[in-house]
């Protein structure tokens, strides 16, 4: 059994010195992926013996980000999609391996006053193309900060939070989309009438001690690997970001 480990950093290097090196042993995964790195090539060096890491950098300076390490060499690895525009903010990481791709996504963000929502709905459905794409040679993996509670259930205040970026009914739709498109959101498959777990929380107002929070972080996969699945895990209890590690246990 893989067990698959995904966490918004939101900035390594910060998050180094909030015990990221005791959490990544702790958690021991097969795979392990960042989203929000924030660095530069040459900016951070980690020290992972039994993995290869692989990082894709935003061509701006401490903004976005991926990174994904992984105890079986892959394939192949590919970054971005192959789109120019939708590739210099390092948001996209593709690992092939025998069985399945494996992909870590940081999903750009609408903002605040809905800003970039409309750009977040040409990525989306460019991403949709592309995981489709290669969900015809092999089953696809797919994790990260998605950036959209999905159902209402995903966050503690749906009605404050209706037309805000994470919950509006476009991004929403999108999602929607995926899930109808042949792939699965692991953590519903398995709990889907679980309230009140959720993997970020603003710095603002206590919301973390307060559990008010949204679940914006997944694993998706294609639809015929849910036989494989073994659990889904949100680890709550593990700090050193906004976001908290989300995990996937599979035998593939």
């Amino acid at each position: 059994m893989k067990k698959f480990i995904s966490w918004n950093v939101n900035g390594i290097r910060a998050c180094m010195g909030k015990d990221f090196m005791d959490s990544f042993a702790f958690l021991d995964a097969d795979i392990f992926c960042l989203q929000e790195t924030k660095v530069q090539e040459g900016q951070v060096a980690l020290d992972l013996p039994g993995y290869h890491q692989y990082w894709n950098y935003a061509e701006k300076k401490g903004y976005s980000g991926t990174a994904l390490f992984t105890k079986e060499e892959p394939l192949a690895v590919t970054y971005g999609i192959g789109i120019p525009e939708h590739d210099t903010e390092g948001r996209v990481i593709t690992a092939e391996f025998e069985n399945y791709y494996f992909i870590t996504v940081y999903v750009p963000n609408s903002r605040d006053g809905l800003t970039r929502l409309d750009y977040r709905m040409q990525w989306e459905d460019a991403f949709l193309a592309y995981i489709k794409k290669l969900d015809k040679k092999k089953p696809v993996i797919y994790c990260g900060d998605l950036n959209v509670a999905h159902n209402e259930i995903d966050l503690k205040n749906p009605k404050s939070n209706r037309r805000n970026a994470g919950f509006t009914d476009e991004e929403r739709g999108k999602m929607t989309a995926v899930l109808e498109g042949g792939f699965t959101d692991s953590f519903r498959y398995f709990y889907p009438d679980l309230a009140e777990v959720y993997s970020w929380w603003s710095y603002r107002f206590s919301a973390r001690a307060k559990n008010a929070g949204w679940r914006i972080d997944y694993f998706i996969v294609s639809d015929r690997l849910c036989e494989k699945m073994k659990d889904a895990k949100i680890h709550t209890g593990i700090f050193g970001s906004d976001h908290c590690p989300v995990e996937l246990d599979i035998d593939i």
